[in-house]
């Protein structure tokens, strides 16, 4: 596989504002608990109440946690009657966070060896 040059950047370096945005997704989903919040909604729409159990934390801590996901667009609620139903907010999200996790499961050989 050919090597990339030290100078060269895999991705073309965003502006600013966008690397702020960036920064803010990974410090929200850097929370443990926000992080299986998260995950939980990978799987589909689903309520509040499923989500607190899913993740051991109460129903006012998610409901504060899902408030902070929808506004950065992490998460997306739809309302059924008087249920909200919680996914996530995009296909981008969902690979992200699936690549991530299929990325934490590999074994490591060492990189110096």
């Amino acid at each position: 596989m050919p090597r990339r040059r030290t100078d060269e950047p895999a991705v073309p370096l965003p502006e600013d504002n966008t690397i702020t945005v960036i920064a803010e997704t990974f410090r929200l989903l850097g929370d443990p608990t926000r992080l299986k919040i998260v995950l939980t909604c990978l799987e589909g729409p689903i309520a509040v109440g499923d989500i607190a159990k899913a993740t051991g934390a109460s129903q006012s801590l998610v409901s504060h946690h899902l408030r902070l996901l929808r506004a950065a667009r992490l998460v997306r609620g739809t309302r059924r009657n008087k249920q909200v139903f919680y996914e996530a907010a995009d296909a981008h999200i969902a690979n992200i966070l699936a690549d991530m996790v299929a990325h934490s499961l590999e074994e490591h050989e060492d990189d110096e060896g």
